[in-house]
């Protein structure tokens, strides 16, 4: 199992916590392919896209206008997170939905 997220990243940190067989990849140090960002685009859409995050509120509207894979590989932080691979399973964020189907 891999989470995808940012080491000094709260959330990331609980799933890690939670997951403790767990492997966390930095995407800013480590990255994340171009087949698993773009199975997660597949299986999520834009909600891929941390549209909350400081470095969003950080673009301008023509940069905001990208695509969004683009723009998460310009800009790894903008990956909403964690992203966990298990398998050919993806979860997304660390919510009570994502909690129960990993059984934590």
């Amino acid at each position: 199992m891999q989470i995808f997220g940012l080491k000094n990243c709260d959330t990331c940190r609980k799933a890690v916590k939670a997951l403790p067989q767990a492997q966390l990849l930095d995407v800013r140090a480590d990255g994340v392919s171009a087949e698993i960002m773009a199975a997660a685009f597949e299986t999520f859409g834009d909600a891929l896209l941390n549209t909350r995050s400081t470095t969003w509120r950080g673009l301008s509207d023509q940069e905001r206008a990208g695509a969004p894979l683009d723009l998460i590989a310009q800009h790894p932080a903008l990956m909403k997170r964690p992203l966990i691979v298990n398998g050919a399973q993806m979860y997304l964020g660390w919510g009570k939905d994502t909690q129960a189907a990993l059984g934590v």
